[in-house]
């Protein structure tokens, strides 16, 4: 690596929006974001599932078929 070039890289605190908050190695001297894996619903388990049914279910329920 060249000298004098590049970022000094740190360990940084993360905050989180939700109150979360760990450490990482950054170049920047802080980071806070919105959502993390603490509140995400993906990572929760409140994720939402939506059975919307194919094509030929929405056509049977239109026509009031079998």
């Amino acid at each position: 690596m060249k000298a004098g070039i590049h970022p000094e890289y740190k360990q940084v605190q993360v905050t989180c929006a939700c109150g979360n908050s760990f450490e990482t190695g950054s170049t920047k001297d802080e980071i806070r974001l919105e959502i993390c894996s603490e509140c995400h619903p993906f990572y929760t388990g409140t994720q939402k599932q939506i059975e919307r049914g194919g094509r030929a279910d929405r056509f049977k329920q239109k026509y009031g078929l079998k």
